[in-house]
C-alpha cells in the first residue's frame, strides 16, 4: 500500500529535506549549480537515475544568474503509453534576510516542523515528489504511463531557464504537469507579472544654473504621479477569479542623479504590474507604455524610454486540468479529512510555462493554507512535518489514480 510505503521511507524523506535546506541556493545571486549537484547525489542515493542538464553560461547570465543545472528523473510504468506527468519544483530561493531564530541553512527540527530557507518554497516539494515516486515504484501494479521529476533553479528569476528551457529543448515528454504548491488548495490559475524599466533622460547642468539643463527627475514626477493614480484606479477592479483580488502596480526601484549639486540627467525606475487572469499581459504592457509616454512633459528637453524586463502571462486552466484536480482533491479528502478545492492565487510561478506549451497544469505540494503560515520568503520559514507526510501520500495516490485511468 502506498501509505505504508510512505511511512517506511519517512525518516529518509525528512533527512532528504534537511539535506536540501542545508545547501544554499539563494537567488540572487543565483549560483545554483552546487545545490543541483547535491540534490542529484541525494536522488541517486535513493536509486534514481538523474539527468543533469547544465544551462549555457551566456543564457544563465542573461537571466541575471550565475549558474543553473536542471535535473530530470524519468520513470516509465506498464506499456508507457499512458499519461506522462511532470512534477516540477524549484530549488532556488530568496536570500534569508534578517530576523531568524534558527540557522536558515540548518534544517532544524522543532515542534514538529523543519525550519530553513526553502523548507516550504519549494525544497519540501523536492522531497514529496521524489518520495511519492518511490512509493509508486513499490506499488506499480496496474500503472501505465510515466513520471518525470523536473527540479529546476530559476523560479525566483522568472522560470525562463528552468521549465521553459526544458520544454524548448525537448527534454520533456510531459502530457500533464503538477508544480510546487501547498497542501490545502489546488491552484489552477494565478496572476501574471510585467516588470518594466522606465528611463527618463535629460541634460546635466550646475545646480547654480539649473535652467541650462533638462531635469530628468522633474520630468519623471508626472510619470510617477500617473502611476500612483493608476494604482488607485486598479483598486476599483475585481478579478472574476476567486482568490485573485485586484491587479496591482508598484514602483519598486528608483535611481538617478549624479551629485547633489548637479541637475539630474537620468532617472530610471522599475515597475511591477501584476496581471490578473482576466487581462492579457501584452495588452497591459502596450497601454502602460502609452500612458507613460503621454505623461512625459513636452518642451523640457527630456525623453522617456521603456524596456521590458520580464513578462509572465497569467496561468489559466487548460482542458485536462479538471482531471488532475479531481484526482488530487479526492485523495486529499481521504488523507486530510477536509475538502481541498480549486483556487487561484495572486502570485505568479513558473508553472505557467507548462500551460503556455499546452500542458494541463495545476499547483499542488507540501505546505499549510497560506504563504503567511509558512513564513515563506520571511524569517523562520518552515514546513510542518505532518503536512509534508500528508502531501507525499496525496501526490502518490493521485498519480496512481491518473496512471490507472
Amino acid at each position: 500500500m502506498i501509505g505504508e510505503t510512505v511511512d517506511a521511507n519517512w525518516a529518509r524523506e525528512v533527512a532528504f529535506l534537511k539535506a536540501m535546506v542545508a545547501v544554499a541556493s539563494d537567488n540572487p545571486p543565483g549560483d545554483c549549480a552546487p545545490h543541483a549537484e547535491a540534490a542529484a547525489r541525494e536522488l541517486e542515493a535513493l536509486g534514481f537515475t538523474v539527468e543533469r542538464h547544465p544551462v549555457p553560461e551566456d543564457l544563465v547570465r542573461a537571466n541575471g544568474m550565475q549558474s543553473a543545472t536542471n535535473l530530470v528523473v524519468r520513470r516509465s510504468f506498464g506499456s508507457g503509453r499512458g499519461p506522462i506527468i511532470a512534477l516540477n519544483a524549484h530549488g532556488d530561493v530568496v536570500p534569508p534576510g534578517h530576523g531568524w531564530t534558527t540557522d536558515p541553512y540548518g534544517g532544524e527540527e522543532r515542534d514538529g516542523a523543519v525550519y530553513g530557507r526553502g523548507a516550504a518554497v519549494s525544497k519540501s516539494d523536492f522531497a514529496i515528489y521524489a518520495f511519492a515516486l518511490l512509493a509508486l515504484d513499490a506499488n506499480a501494479a496496474g500503472l501505465d504511463g510515466g513520471i518525470e521529476l523536473h527540479f529546476t533553479y530559476d523560479e525566483e528569476a522568472g522560470g525562463e531557464i528552468g521549465p521553459k528551457w526544458l520544454i524548448d529543448n525537448r527534454l520533456t515528454h510531459a502530457t500533464h504537469a503538477i508544480s510546487a504548491g501547498f497542501s490545502y488548495a489546488i491552484t489552477t490559475a494565478h496572476n501574471g507579472c510585467l516588470h518594466l524599466e522606465v528611463t527618463v533622460r535629460g541634460r546635466q547642468a550646475h545646480a547654480a544654473m539649473p535652467g541650462n539643463g533638462a531635469d530628468a527627475l522633474e520630468s519623471a514626477v508626472p510619470i510617477l504621479e500617473m502611476l500612483y493614480e493608476e494604482r488607485r484606479r486598479l483598486a476599483e477592479i475585481e478579478s472574476a477569479w476567486p482568490g485573485i483580488g485586484r491587479p496591482q502596480i508598484t514602483v519598486g526601484l528608483i535611481r538617478g542623479g549624479i551629485n547633489t549639486n548637479v541637475v539630474p540627467d537620468e532617472v530610471t525606475f522599475r515597475i511591477d504590474r501584476r496581471v490578473i487572469p482576466d487581462e492579457h499581459g501584452t495588452a497591459v504592457e502596450e497601454e502602460l507604455i502609452h500612458r507613460i509616454e503621454e505623461s512625459l512633459p513636452q518642451g523640457r528637453g527630456t525623453t522617456v524610454s521603456c524596456r521590458r524586463i520580464m513578462m509572465a502571462e497569467p496561468l489559466r486552466p487548460l482542458e485536462g486540468v479538471d482531471r488532475i484536480a479531481a484526482a488530487i482533491s479526492a485523495r486529499a479528502r481521504d488523507v486530510l479529512g477536509v475538502e481541498v478545492g480549486e483556487t487561484a492565487v495572486p502570485l505568479y510561478t513558473d508553472a505557467r510555462h507548462y500551460a503556455a506549451a499546452g500542458i494541463p497544469t495545476v499547483l499542488y505540494g507540501a505546505g499549510p493554507r497560506s504563504i503567511v503560515e509558512a513564513n515563506a520568503h520571511a524569517a523562520d520559514e518552515h514546513i510542518q512535518l505532518a503536512d509534508l507526510r500528508a502531501a507525499t501520500e496525496i501526490v502518490a495516490l493521485a498519480l496512481a489514480d491518473l496512471l490507472r485511468n
